[in-house]
């Protein structure tokens, strides 16, 4: 009898903070996927992000906090210990390599399928996974021509209308965020005064 390869997803992101539709995503990405577990990969120093972000070790510790109760979801901390700029296709080389013969699945934003081609070697990287491409409401995605045209499985996953930006700055204005994000990391970000 043969056994299927292991399906594993990779759910990258800076997740400053993560919020609920970060987890209702990976969720729909477990079941959707039929994946073995996913894999949160905070990011370390993302390349593309020009604001000031949360220290790493807090951002994972929230990750931790928001992911307690699924035994299939998993903090992936290659990125956080990877000096420099963090690029996917590293990330994706790195896991590939301890685990081969695994189907690899990764999940992204709409926003960045529509930039993808800006992507260090995004081709390599299309050959390497099956893209799950979140898409925001009442929004179709838009990948670049060049993107379109490159080999790739689209998985369309349905994504809650819900962005760590606005919860930032409702925390910044002393709003609540109790609906937005899971109870552990309100708790986390009120006692660490994060986003004041």
């Amino acid at each position: 009898m043969t056994t299927r390869p292991r399906r594993i997803g990779l759910f990258g992101g800076t997740f400053d903070p993560p919020h609920k539709a970060h987890v209702a995503l990976a969720s729909l990405a477990l079941a959707e996927l039929a994946l073995d577990e996913l894999r949160w990969i905070p990011t370390g120093q993302p390349w593309q992000k020009a604001r000031r972000i949360t220290p790493a070790a807090q951002r994972e510790a929230m990750v931790r906090l928001a992911i307690v109760g699924e035994p299939r979801f998993m903090i992936e901390r290659c990125e956080l210990k990877r000096q420099g700029p963090s690029f996917t296709l590293d990330t994706v080389r790195e896991l590939r390599a301890t685990k081969p013969g695994a189907e690899w699945f990764l999940i992204i934003g709409q926003d960045q399928y529509a930039n993808l081609h800006t992507w260090r070697d995004w081709r390599e990287l299309l050959a390497l996974v099956t893209l799950a491409v979140a898409n925001r409401p009442g929004v179709a995605a838009q990948p670049h021509p060049d993107v379109q045209a490159a080999a790739q499985h689209v998985v369309p996953l349905p994504m809650l209308d819900i962005a760590s930006t606005d919860i930032r700055e409702r925390v910044a204005a002393g709003q609540d965020i109790s609906a937005l994000v899971p109870a552990g990391v309100a708790r986390y970000i009120e006692a660490n005064h994060l986003y004041r």
